[in-house]
C-alpha cells in the first residue's frame, strides 16, 4: 500500500506562504522535475518524504507584464503559455520550443526550470545573458537575487524553505537594438537533454560593440559566463579581427570544464561550445529579439 502524502492547494499566494512558514514542503508547479527526482522503480509511486504544496494555479504567479524596458514573467507561467505571449522575446521562444515534448511544455514552468538548477537547463543560458533577476517572497517580505547568485550548483539554489520564486525579471530585454542567439545541441531538436547550450547577446552602435555577453550550459556545474572576458570586446569595431576572436575563444577554453556522461564526452562538449562561440563572434548570423 502506498504511503499517504499530505498535499496543500491554497486559493492565494499569501496562504501558501503562510503554510511554508509553518512547514518545510516540497513545492510543485508543473511537477516535471519533482516527479523525476523522486521516481521509484516502474509501477511504484514516487516517494516524496515531505508534504507537498501546489502553486501552479496561483494567478499571482502567472502574470507577464512590461515595466518600461523590463520584462516581468510569473514563475508559474508554463512554456506553452509563454510561447503564445507577445512580449516574450523570440530567442526565448526558440529555446522553449527545444524543451521536451508538447505535453511537458504544457506543464513545465520557467520558474521550475530555474529552481531545478540543472547545468543542462534549456532556458538558463539565455536567462544568464539577459541578466535575469529573481523575485522571492516569504511571509517576511521579498528580495531580488541575480540568477547567477541564485543558482549555486546542480540542484542547489539560494532559496529558504519558506520562500517562493514569484517572478523572473529580464532587465532592458525589450530594447530594440540588441541581437540574441540561442543554440542547443542534442540528439534531437527537442525532447532531448542538451549536450551543450549556448546563448550570445550583442548590442552594437555605429559598428562598435557596446555590450556583449556569452553563456554556456552543460559544460560545467553551473552556466559558464565571464564578465572579464566579455569586457575585452567592448569598444571593438566589427567585423572582429581573427586575433580578437582567437583570444576570446582561448580564454573560454580555459574555463569551460565539461564532464563525460551518458549523453556525451567532455572533449565533444568543449569543441562544440567553442565552435558555437567562434561562429557567434564571426557575426555571420543574427537573430533579433
Amino acid at each position: 500500500m502506498a504511503e499517504k502524502i499530505t498535499a496543500y492547494r491554497f486559493d492565494c499566494l499569501e496562504q501558501t506562504l503562510s503554510q511554508l512558514n509553518k512547514e518545510d514542503c516540497a513545492i510543485i508547479a508543473g511537477g516535471t522535475d519533482v516527479m523525476v527526482l523522486h521516481k521509484s522503480r516502474r509501477g511504484v509511486p514516487p516517494k516524496i518524504l515531505k508534504s507537498v504544496v501546489f502553486i501552479d494555479h496561483l494567478s499571482e504567479l502567472k502574470q507577464v507584464n512590461q515595466n518600461q524596458k523590463d520584462l516581468h514573467i510569473g514563475a508559474c507561467c508554463t512554456y506553452s503559455e509563454l510561447l503564445e505571449h507577445a512580449l516574450i522575446p523570440v530567442a526565448l521562444k526558440n529555446a522553449i520550443k527545444s524543451i521536451a515534448a508538447p505535453a511537458i511544455r504544457n506543464r513545465g514552468t520557467l520558474g521550475g526550470n530555474i529552481c531545478n538548477a540543472s547545468p543542462a537547463g534549456d532556458t538558463l543560458p539565455l536567462l544568464y545573458v539577459y541578466n535575469a533577476k529573481l523575485r522571492l517572497r516569504s511571509v517576511n517580505g521579498e528580495r531580488i537575487v541575480a540568477i547567477n547568485d541564485f543558482i549555486q550548483g546542480p540542484r542547489r539554489v539560494q532559496r529558504d524553505p519558506n520562500e517562493i520564486v514569484t517572478e523572473i525579471i529580464l532587465p532592458s530585454v525589450l530594447e530594440e537594438d540588441a541581437h540574441v542567439v540561442f543554440e542547443k545541441v542534442g540528439n534531437r531538436n527537442a525532447d532531448a537533454i542538451a549536450k551543450v547550450g549556448f546563448a550570445g547577446y550583442i548590442r552594437i552602435n555605429d559598428a562598435r560593440i557596446e555590450d556583449v555577453r556569452f553563456a554556456f550550459g552543460a559544460v560545467g556545474p553551473t552556466m559558464v559566463r565571464s564578465l572579464n572576458i566579455e569586457k575585452k570586446l567592448v569598444g571593438k569595431t566589427l567585423p572582429l579581427a581573427d586575433s580578437d576572436i582567437a583570444e576570446i575563444v582561448a580564454d573560454f577554453d580555459k574555463i569551460i570544464r565539461p564532464i563525460d556522461d551518458q549523453r556525451s564526452t567532455a572533449v565533444y562538449r568543449k569543441i562544440v561550445a567553442l565552435n558555437l562561440l567562434r561562429y557567434f563572434l564571426s557575426l555571420k548570423q543574427y537573430q533579433t529579439k
